[in-house]
């Protein structure tokens, strides 16, 4: 961690404001196939821009540029307004929060052909600037509110203050030694991302980290894995690549050249060994898994295609519990309780055994969701699936189920190819094929598209 980072984060700790933005005015903040964009042009188009947002308590942040987004969740933060981050960017999504948040609009990027409506502010093509002093935010802002995913029920909001965003940057730097590079002393290390700035994970990895950590992140968000290999190969110098397992598994199924990488870090979803180590020896980098939730932000890191077991940042301590583990971290105004359940070891890291939500007992045999799972992909044939658990019938039984996605397979073919995978009382009792899993932009399935496809 750098210095003045390091004091930065003291200062906030004691209650003090603290800057948006961290580094000498030229470093670059964020980079693309045109160039870098340095912290001190940056922030005069943060003051710009906040000089002309509307008068609101909230307001989601709905740009897909990281550059703007990023401006945008300054420009607000700059006018004491908390950015809402819902789960995903549909349009029912989106009014669902505004219902609950009246008091709010949004923020999009303009587009030419087509009329926001009322309750939209639109960011013009060439963004104002503003000289003055670097904005400050106080330790107790409330910067943000995220929302959990909804692959377990109902999304969650969570408030995250300014102190708990930067003691949260403190340990994911700590998180990624030895994968930022020589470079970082001067604040040039590139990352690229592929997850959306929206989603907890990204809001650590591709917003906190250019603003108060050593790096400088690319300004789109690639999705295909050309697009992620180009947008690699605008950095300067080998980049940390910032994604999920879904994007990983697609760009090793491309084939495409990639440029040499500073390494990769994965998370949103579980991260099968396997591909973790095909990663490493396709990209010849390690790859690290984080774990975290909105709830708690990143907790835990681990090398996945060697290590079973996970190993708590600094200040981070875990207590098993009956309904899942208790967290308390730095970070956190107070502990959380995650659904997760861990074994801890003696030596202080832990391995996961899986969500409570997710164990099963039938006929006095234990599973868990996420085991069935990863048992059905293994299935030749099978592209995609998951394992759910339904609600209860009339007499109580919760069954088990399936949506897949295997062209050309019918269900006798699948349910005999897991039989010989798991126990007979863990087979699923209802099958659903599907073209592609309703899965949002971090590779998480919400519960209720799953209940929907398999009630229709």
């Amino acid at each position: 961690m750098s210095a003045v980072f390091d004091n930065t984060a003291r200062n906030v700790a004691a209650g003090d404001p603290s800057p948006l933005a961290l580094g000498a005015p030229g470093r670059a903040i964020v980079f693309d196939a045109h160039g870098a964009v340095p912290l001190s042009r940056f922030l005069c188009e943060v003051r710009g821009v906040a000089a002309g947002l509307p008068t609101a308590a909230y307001v989601l942040n709905l740009c897909e540029d990281r550059y703007r987004f990023l401006v945008a969740f300054c420009a607000a933060a700059m006018r004491g307004q908390t950015t809402l981050l819902p789960a995903s960017r549909a349009e029912a999504t989106v009014a669902q929060v505004r219902g609950q948040y009246p008091d709010s609009y949004c923020i999009v990027e303009m587009d030419a052909a087509k009329d926001p409506g009322a309750g939209f502010h639109e960011l013009p093509q060439v963004l104002p600037r503003r000289d003055g002093e670097i904005p400050l935010i106080a330790a107790e802002a409330l910067v943000a509110i995220g929302f959990t995913s909804g692959s377990t029920g109902q999304p969650t909001a969570t408030p995250k203050r300014w102190r708990a965003f930067t003691a949260g940057t403190g340990q994911n730097l700590a998180a990624l030694t030895g994968l930022l590079g020589s470079a970082a002393a001067d604040f040039t290390t590139p990352v690229v991302a592929t997850v959306p700035s929206q989603h907890m994970y990204g809001m650590e990895m591709s917003v906190l980290l250019p603003l108060l950590g050593p790096v400088a992140v690319h300004g789109s968000r690639p999705f295909f894995p050309a697009d992620i290999a180009m947008a690699c190969s605008d950095a300067g110098a080998p980049p940390l690549l910032v994604t999920s397992p879904v994007h990983l598994r697609a760009l090793l199924q491309s084939g495409v050249a990639m440029p040499p990488l500073a390494g990769i870090v994965c998370s949103t979803a579980p991260l099968p060994p396997e591909l973790a180590d095909a990663a490493e020896r396709r990209y010849h980098c390690h790859v690290r898994e984080l774990f975290g939730s909105t709830e708690s932000c990143v907790i835990a890191r681990r090398r996945t295609a060697v290590e079973s077991a996970w190993t708590p940042l600094p200040g981070v301590c875990l207590a098993p519990q009956p309904d899942g583990t208790r967290v308390t971290a730095p970070h956190l105004e107070h502990p959380v309780v995650l659904a997760d359940v861990v074994e801890l070891q003696p030596d202080g890291r832990f391995v996961l055994r899986g969500r409570h939500a997710d164990l099963l007992e039938i006929a006095g045999k234990r599973a868990s969701l996420g085991d069935l799972t990863r048992i059905l992909l293994d299935v030749p044939g099978v592209d995609d699936g998951v394992i759910v658990q339904l609600e209860g019938d009339q007499s109580g039984v919760q069954r088990i189920a399936a949506v897949v996605v295997a062209p050309g397979m019918d269900e006798a073919t699948l349910v005999q190819g897991l039989r010989g995978r798991c126990d007979p009382v863990f087979l699923p009792r209802r099958v659903r094929f599907v073209a592609q899993l309703p899965r949002n932009a971090t590779g998480k399935i919400p519960r209720q598209s799953l209940v929907d496809i398999l009630s229709g």
